[in-house]
């Protein structure tokens, strides 16, 4: 991947969203001396169960998660916001995409990384839709390139109602060296973890990665729709 602007950012709806979507992509940036910083916009944990102080120490568990992840990538401590989880339609879009203005102001990234607009998940698709409003071309917008990323067990999970509700990617990542990576930042996430032939398990995101891989000519991939190129 070439970009004279090495400043890349991350606009993910739940804490292993990051590393399912492009963590590979991030280790092997990171490398290459990219910058790379990382916003999760819900707290991934609320939807989940009622009791607060579970659902507090949860929130906080996952957090410590994503930061042992991104340690193991290679890139920048992650910012939380903690918006109530797979329930972004509660919260004004507004505010959300003010949000990922203010962040593009302030790191100025060349390239931005989030979810496909077509995905299962409401959280996701909501991210990315307030992604895709925040980068409007404008003169003094740093972002050239926008690239989609698949989480498995809901990207794939969507319904084909039509052409567009699904993920047919046209931009392909060599992860070849660093699908390792990947697969370590992963296991930070041992309460996301399924066991096989769970989507999310281990054996089931290797997989994918080798089945990118040999749609695109290396031995493991992750795979992108291109969403805007200036």
């Amino acid at each position: 991947m070439k970009n004279k602007n090495k400043n890349v950012l991350v606009v993910a709806a739940h804490a292993d969203d990051e590393v399912l979507g492009c963590g590979g992509t991030l280790a092997k940036l990171a490398r290459k001396k990219f910058k790379i910083n990382t916003l999760i916009l819900a707290d991934g944990v609320t939807s989940r169960n009622k009791n607060k102080k579970q659902t507090k120490r949860e929130i906080k568990d996952r957090e410590i998660s994503c930061q042992k992840s991104c340690k193991i990538l290679g890139i920048s401590k992650p910012t939380f916001f903690n918006f109530p989880d797979n329930q972004l339609d509660s919260v004004p879009l507004i505010k959300i995409i003010k949000l990922i203005e203010i962040n593009i102001k302030k790191h100025k990234p060349g390239l931005i990384f989030t979810h496909c607009p077509e995905d299962l998940n409401i959280d996701h698709r909501l991210v990315s839709k307030a992604v895709i409003t925040a980068c409007r071309p404008m003169r003094d917008n740093p972002v050239n390139l926008i690239l989609f990323f698949e989480v498995p067990s809901s990207t794939e999970w969507q319904i084909k109602t039509s052409r567009k509700s699904n993920f047919n990617p046209n931009w392909f990542e060599d992860i070849s060296n660093t699908l390792k990576f990947k697969l370590n930042a992963i296991k930070m996430y041992k309460k996301e973890l399924r066991k096989w032939p769970h989507p999310r398990s281990l054996k089931g995101i290797k997989t994918l990665a080798e089945w990118r891989g040999a749609s695109s000519g290396y031995k493991a991939a992750e795979a992108f729709i291109l969403g805007r190129k200036k």
